[in-house]
């Protein structure tokens, strides 16, 4: 609510108010990001004890292979960002193999989701 009393100008136009309007809520969310991986490290590290640890190291290698993948088949060129900067050719390959990785993963997704409705056709 008090960012919307501020108003957009003033907060831009003010540094002083763009920290004491803007600081606290970047807090809590720094923080609301720090208790929700600890709560998901503690459960993923539990249901690894706990669950079938060989499906957990196959699905972790497979995410691993899927990675080694994406960034051999990806390429990297020195580019010039908007701001005078210079993209390095390592930064712009991790870049293309991170698009390459999300094209791979949503490929597979889609390609589980087709073959889950095809056997529940098949099997009623």
């Amino acid at each position: 609510m008090r960012i919307l009393n501020a108003g957009d100008d003033a907060i831009e136009a003010d540094a002083a108010m763009q920290s004491s309007v803007l600081n606290p809520f970047m807090w809590v969310s720094y923080i609301i990001l720090a208790v929700t991986i600890l709560i998901v490290l503690f459960f993923s590290i539990k249901e690894i004890f706990t669950g079938n640890v060989k499906k957990t190291l196959l699905s972790l290698g497979s995410f691993v292979l899927i990675i080694v993948i994406s960034y051999a088949v990806s390429s990297g060129v020195e580019t010039p960002m908007r701001d005078g900067e210079v993209l390095s050719e390592s930064g712009s390959r991790w870049v293309s193999a991170g698009l390459t990785m999300f094209y791979i993963l949503a490929a597979l997704a889609i390609i589980a989701m087709l073959l889950s409705s095809v056997r529940k056709i098949l099997t009623r």
